[in-house]
């Protein structure tokens, strides 16, 4: 998408260690037109897959999910971080390893919000390592849904996650995957 592949390189910032910071525009602070033009692509490159539902993970994906879903007419739900007295009942749950923040986690849906009936769309900013995908994956898989495809913002291509979930044979739609060039800038692949 060059809409965000154009915002990326005017306003991200790409830091040691293969972390790119998009925090003014896409998961801190939100550009709601870009996020709509990106809500309109996944529309786009998923028109004809059954989606029911769509899951995210707390809390840059969010956002996001949300303005996707108004394209798809459906549900947003989102996986939480952290137990609650809010979050009660059954739940799946999955383990998470945050490759940004350097910890684990387990990420927790109801279970009342994701049936076998569910035709699921997964919807986050970034896939690096693709452990928040693999946890959104597996709590479907427990709920007995059909995961419909995975629609991420930004791909890390130098990162495994992404041929992971290719390998699995998920739709996965990145709308922009970058890397670092030689000089240690960033680069765009495809």
């Amino acid at each position: 998408m060059e809409l965000l592949k154009a915002r990326i390189q005017q306003d991200g910032v790409f830091k040691q260690g293969g972390i790119l910071k998009v925090d003014s525009f896409l998961n801190h602070q939100m550009d709601i037109a870009l996020i709509n033009e990106i809500g309109r692509e996944f529309a786009r490159r998923f028109a004809g897959t059954k989606v029911t539902k769509i899951l995210t993970i707390e809390a840059s994906g969010i956002g996001i999910a949300c303005i996707a879903a108004q394209y798809f007419n459906v549900p947003v739900v989102f996986a939480k971080k952290v137990k609650s007295k809010n979050l009660d009942g059954d739940v799946y749950t999955a383990n998470v390893h945050s490759y940004t923040k350097g910890t684990d986690y387990i990420i927790r849906v109801a279970q009342r919000f994701i049936t076998p009936q569910d035709h699921v769309l997964l919807i986050d900013d970034f896939l690096a390592n693709g452990r928040a995908l693999l946890g959104l994956i597996e709590i479907t898989k427990q709920a007995g849904a059909k995961v419909a495809g995975a629609g991420i913002c930004i791909e890390k291509g130098f990162q495994e996650g992404g041929k992971i979930i290719r390998q699995m044979g998920i739709n996965l739609q990145s709308l922009a995957i970058v890397g670092e060039d030689a000089d240690g800038g960033l680069m765009f692949y495809e």
